[in-house]
């Protein structure tokens, strides 16, 4: 692996990487701390909320009863969560206590209730930004190259409302370092905007910083202290940086050529459905789906995934940005 100072060159292979964390279940976001804990997503039969993994390894499920299928999530200034509700049968935002205590925090929009949400975030002007990848239903619906009604919802001092709408799979949206741009990843429209920020919160026109072709299909993103934001990309197992002029390099790949072929000809084709989204085969990743940058110096880079039980972890030769939950006690 290398070990340069610049992210100019590095490369990992999959045999490379480490593992963190075991037993976990969809652990499909991952943020860390100062402190040294890792959290990331739980969602399973028996309840959703989050799983904790200790700077010692022991873990701890913070979870509540009930339909919670926790995707992206947040952690707040009091050290609670706002989770992303993806289980069909729910929506919307929720709160989840240390505790185990789940409360609703955002249900509808404009009188209309929300359908499941995908990720949760919150800036370092505490304003909340929630993403909604489609209104269709089931979702597979939305998994073509035409998917156009996914939205982003801004909730701060004024209140909710639609920030940002007409996206293409919204996925992962976070604020970057100045705090004057908000990133997000519409998957299945296979590229990364950008939004400029004003004053009062709203968003200016939609701005592309790259576009993707063939099997990447942008999911999870954080910058680092260079410039640069790095993607994962799910289903062909990239983790991709683009640097501060939007040149793109790929970090790590691991995916089977043959099948990812036959799961781009069912995109292109309007076909694509969750059998193919759940039946990635290889030897080490299972479908990476998120990124965040941890350790003392914010070097090791933890990658949360769809079909596994653990994290998959490497070195990185520059840190990630401090994100604003960084220095909050769990």
């Amino acid at each position: 692996m290398t070990t340069t100072d610049s992210p100019g060159g590095f490369k990992v292979r999959p045999s490379e990487l480490g593992v963190h964390g075991r037993g976990l279940k969809r652990p499909e976001c991952v943020l860390a701390t100062a402190a040294g804990d890792i959290v990331v997503s739980h969602w399973s039969p028996d309840g959703g909320g989050v799983t904790q993994i200790r700077p010692d390894g022991g873990q701890r499920d913070i979870t509540a009863a009930g339909a919670i299928g926790t995707n992206g999530f947040a952690i707040t200034a009091e050290g609670d969560f706002l989770l992303a509700n993806l289980h069909d049968d729910g929506g919307g935002a929720w709160r989840l206590r240390r505790d185990g205590d789940l409360t609703p925090f955002l249900l509808e929009i404009d009188g209309a209730r929300l359908p499941p949400a995908n990720f949760v975030g919150i800036d370092r002007k505490n304003r909340v930004w929630i993403t909604v990848s489609t209104r269709l239903t089931p979702r597979a619906r939305a998994y073509r190259p035409d998917a156009s009604d996914g939205f982003i919802i801004l909730v701060d001092d004024r209140g909710a409302r639609i920030a940002a709408d007409g996206l293409g799979y919204t996925n992962e949206a976070v604020v970057d370092g100045s705090g004057d741009w908000l990133y997000v990843n519409e998957t299945f429209g296979r590229r990364m905007s950008r939004f400029r920020i004003a004053g009062d919160g709203r968003l200016g026109p939609r701005e592309t910083v790259a576009e993707f072709g063939h099997g990447t299909y942008p999911d999870g993103l954080a910058f680092d202290e260079a410039g640069g934001v790095w993607l994962t990309s799910v289903i062909s197992n990239r983790i991709i940086r683009i640097d501060a002029d939007g040149g793109q390099q790929v970090i790590l790949e691991e995916c089977d050529p043959a099948r990812l072929d036959v799961i781009e000809r069912a995109f292109q084709a309007g076909t694509l459905g969750r059998a193919h989204m759940d039946s990635i085969e290889t030897e080490v990743m299972k479908s990476v789906s998120s990124i965040a940058f941890g350790g003392p110096d914010r070097k090791t880079a933890y990658l949360g995934n769809l079909l596994d039980d653990k994290l998959y972890t490497f070195r990185s030769p520059v840190a990630g940005l401090k994100p604003s939950h960084w220095e909050i006690g769990l």
